[in-house]
């Protein structure tokens, strides 16, 4: 088995791992190939991928619209499978979101990605889209920026995905024939002030900001969304590890 991970950073890593496990041949693209260099897998610049694409790999495309250009051209006829990192910013001012929620074009950050979306489907091969909500685990998430007190007491709702879980989706994905576009969330979305608390709590840390709906800094989410990530975990038989971020944060910090 052939896998090829175009843009192998924070979720794409564990993607690699989870293949290589499976004993399958994994190569990577980065733009800083050294930082990769423990990972076990084919390491390469991104630039430079062309030339390391064999024919029947599956891939996972997780680089974003202002990444390089011309990535799916060395695609053609050689690639089985796509499965496609996108975003929720395609559902626009959505508050509640699911499979059947209709994308909007309304910012350029989501015309850019439903670009890249449509291009991926209308490809020779088989193809999955994934719009993952905020993606946190170690490292990443509420649970580090409360540390430096750049986090949100915001009341409008985010939902997450904690990055293990996002990676057992691709893995499915790229093993699956399932096609179509599908929102990832986890199964408690809740406001930025609640897992705030929640955090602060956890680290025996004092909440800063001058109250509800202030924010510490500036909020790195805006909108008000709740997304329903369950029909995608149905069609790929799907069970989270971390249905909920009181699940997922004690375990990004141990």
């Amino acid at each position: 088995m052939e896998i090829l991970i175009l843009g192998c950073g924070y979720t794409g890593r564990r993607v690699a791992e989870r293949f290589l496990a499976r004993g399958a041949r994994v190569t990577a693209t980065t733009r800083d190939p050294q930082r990769l260099g423990d990972l076990g897998a084919e390491v390469i610049h991104t630039n430079d991928f062309a030339a390391h694409v064999r024919t029947g790999m599956l891939v996972l495309h997780s680089i974003p619209p202002d990444g390089p250009a011309g990535l799916l051209g060395p695609l053609q006829d050689r690639a089985a499978r796509v499965v496609y990192l996108s975003s929720t910013s395609v559902y626009g001012r959505a508050h509640l979101v699911d499979e059947n929620t209709l994308v909007d074009a309304g910012t350029e950050r989501a015309r850019a990605r439903l670009e890249v979306e449509r291009a991926i489907a209308a490809g020779p091969w088989s193809s999955l889209i994934l719009r993952p909500a905020a993606i946190y685990g170690p490292g990443r998430g509420v649970q580090e920026s409360i540390k430096r007190g750049t986090h949100s007491l915001s009341e409008r709702f985010v939902s997450r995905i904690h990055v293990d879980d996002l990676a057992a989706h691709v893995e499915a994905a790229l093993l699956s024939p399932v096609s179509g576009a599908y929102p990832v969330a986890d199964e408690e979305p809740c406001t930025s002030l609640e897992i705030a608390e929640f955090c602060a709590r956890l680290l025996n840390l004092p909440l800063t900001g001058a109250g509800h709906g202030k924010a510490a800094g500036a909020p790195r989410f805006a909108n008000n969304r709740r997304v329903d990530g369950s029909a995608v975990r149905r069609a790929l038989g799907i069970t989270l590890t971390y249905p909920s971020y009181r699940m997922g944060i004690p375990a990004a910090l141990s």
